[in-house]
C-alpha cells in the first residue's frame, strides 16, 4: 500500500500547504516593506484576541461555513457547484419576503420561517442547473457561473423596482419588523458588568451553521441518500449498477446543496444588516469552494476551513486600518491558499506518500 494514513490526508497535507502559503505571504508582506511577524499579530490581536474581534470572526465564519457545506454536498456527487454566489442572493431574497410579508410574534418563529425560505428559494435556484446537467449532460460549473450574472442582475431588478421603499434611494428593502431581528452574540452574552462581542454581527445563526455541519454529516455518512450520492461521485456506471438513478442523485444533491447556500443569507439578510441589500453575499460563495477543498469536503475540514477564512478576513481588516497593507492582501492569501489546497494539492501529496512508504518500508 503506497498511500498515506487517512489522517495525514485529512490534517498533513492541508497544513502543510497552509504553511507555504503562509511563507509565500510572508515574503509579499517584506516586498512591500512590512514585517510580517508584526502583521501576523496584528492579525491575531485583531480576530482573535478580544471578544468584538471573535464576533466578525464568527460572522464571517458562519457564511463560509455555509457555503462550504454547498459546495462539498455537490462535490460528493462530483459536481462543482460554482453557483453558491446566486443561490445565497436569492435565498435572500426568500428571507426578505418571509420577514416582511409574514407578521412573525417571536423572532425564533420568524428564523424557522426564514431559514425555510431561504432554503426553498436558494434550492429552486439551483434547480434548473442540476436539470440540465442531469438531463441534458450541460456542464454544471458553466451553468451555475452563469446563474451567479442571472441572480444579481434579477436581485437587482426587484430591489430598485418592486421591494424598493417609496421614496428611497437605496436599493433595498425597508427594514424587517423588530419582531424578526435575531440575537446577536452581544444580546446573549453581555451583562452589564461584563459587556462582550460589542457592534460584533456574529448572531444566533452561527449555531444554525454548527447544526448543518452535523446534519451533513449525518446525511453523507449515515444515510441511503448519502450512500448513494457518495457512490454516484465515485464510479456512475458503477452506481447505476447498484440499482442507483443518477438523474434523481443529481438532481437531489443539488437542491440540497442550493438550499444550504441560500441558508447563509438567514446571517447576512436578517441576523446583520436586518434587511435585503444588494452585494450583501460579498463574495461567500465563492470562498466557499476554498473552504470545501481545504475541508476536503468532510463537515469538520469545512467547520475549521471557515474559521481561518473568517479570521483572514478580520485580521485583514486590521491589517488595512493598521498598516500600510492593503486590504487586498487577503485576497492574495486566500489566493495562495487556494493554489496549494487545490491545484497543487499533489505537489504536497505525493512527497509525503513516498516519505509514508519509505516508512513503512524501513520499519518491515
Amino acid at each position: 500500500m503506497d498511500r498515506m494514513p487517512a489522517w495525514a490526508d485529512a490534517v498533513l497535507v492541508p497544513l502543510i500547504s497552509l504553511l507555504l502559503a503562509a511563507f509565500l505571504s510572508a515574503l509579499v508582506i517584506i516586498a512591500i516593506g512590512e514585517n510580517p511577524i508584526d502583521a501576523f499579530k496584528l492579525m491575531v490581536d485583531g480576530a482573535l484576541m478580544r471578544s468584538s474581534g471573535w464576533g466578525y470572526t464568527l460572522y464571517y465564519a458562519t457564511n463560509f461555513i455555509f457555503t462550504g457545506l454547498a459546495v462539498a454536498v455537490a462535490f460528493h456527487a462530483r459536481m462543482f457547484n460554482i453557483g453558491g454566489e446566486g443561490q445565497a442572493m436569492i435565498g435572500g431574497l426568500g428571507v426578505a419576503l418571509v420577514c416582511l410579508y409574514i407578521p412573525w410574534p417571536h423572532w425564533s418563529l420568524a428564523l424557522l420561517g426564514s431559514c425555510l425560505g431561504a432554503a426553498i428559494f436558494g434550492a429552486a435556484w439551483a434547480l434548473i442547473p442540476a436539470y440540465l446537467q442531469a438531463r441534458r449532460g450541460s456542464h454544471i460549473v458553466i451553468t451555475t457561473i452563469m446563474f451567479n450574472f442571472i441572480a444579481a442582475a434579477f436581485l437587482n431588478y426587484v430591489l430598485v423596482n418592486l421591494l424598493r421603499p417609496v421614496g428611497a434611494m437605496d436599493p433595498a428593502t425597508a427594514k424587517f419588523p423588530e419582531a424578526t431581528h435575531l440575537p446577536t452574540f452581544q444580546d446573549m452574552f453581555s451583562t452589564a458588568a461584563s459587556p462582550m462581542f460589542r457592534g460584533a454581527p456574529a448572531n444566533v445563526t452561527f449555531f444554525l451553521a454548527l447544526l448543518a455541519c452535523l446534519l451533513v454529516w449525518l446525511l453523507i455518512w449515515r444515510t441511503r441518500l448519502g450512500y448513494e450520492i457518495r457512490a454516484l461521485g465515485h464510479s456512475e456506471p458503477a452506481a447505476r449498477y447498484a440499482g442507483i438513478n443518477p438523474v434523481r442523485t443529481v438532481i437531489i444533491a443539488m437542491l440540497i446543496s442550493g438550499g444550504l447556500a441560500g441558508l447563509m443569507s438567514v446571517n447576512t439578510t436578517q441576523g446583520e444588516a436586518e434587511r435585503l441589500i444588494l452585494n450583501s453575499i460579498e463574495g461567500a460563495g465563492f470562498i466557499g469552494i476554498a473552504v470545501a477543498l481545504m475541508g476536503r469536503n468532510h463537515p469538520l475540514g469545512v467547520l475549521l476551513a471557515a474559521m481561518l477564512f473568517g479570521f483572514l478576513y478580520q485580521g485583514g481588516a486590521e491589517l488595512a486600518l493598521w498598516t500600510n497593507i492593503p486590504r487586498e492582501l487577503i485576497v492574495v492569501i486566500q489566493a495562495l491558499v487556494i493554489l496549494f489546497t487545490g491545484a497543487l494539492d499533489n505537489m504536497v501529496r505525493i512527497p509525503l506518500e513516498r516519505i509514508f512508504l519509505a516508512f513503512r518500508r524501513g520499519n518491515s
